[in-house]
């Protein structure tokens, strides 16, 4: 594995686990009162585009990343759906 492919590894790690606690947080107190309908449904949808062009350019940190962080997203969404004002 070349040094830029552990980069990406890395980098996905990193912006992947940033978004752990968040969801965390979310999914525990199911407050989803500070949560905005507008960004979350952007941020998912941007996502998910992500995962796309990783599968179509077969980049396997993209790929790896944006799947774990999409579900945690939709997930948030789905509660703020469900659960919001």
């Amino acid at each position: 594995m070349s040094w830029t492919d552990w980069l990406g590894y890395v980098a996905a790690f990193l912006t992947t686990a940033s978004f752990v606690p968040q969801a965390w947080l979310t999914f525990k107190t199911r407050d989803v009162r500070g949560i905005s309908l507008g960004m979350y449904s952007t941020f998912t949808l941007g996502v998910a585009l992500w995962l796309l062009y990783g599968v179509l350019i077969q980049a396997w940190p993209v790929v790896i990343a944006n799947a774990i962080t999409l579900a945690l997203a939709a997930g948030i969404l789905w509660m703020r759906w469900r659960f919001g004002p």
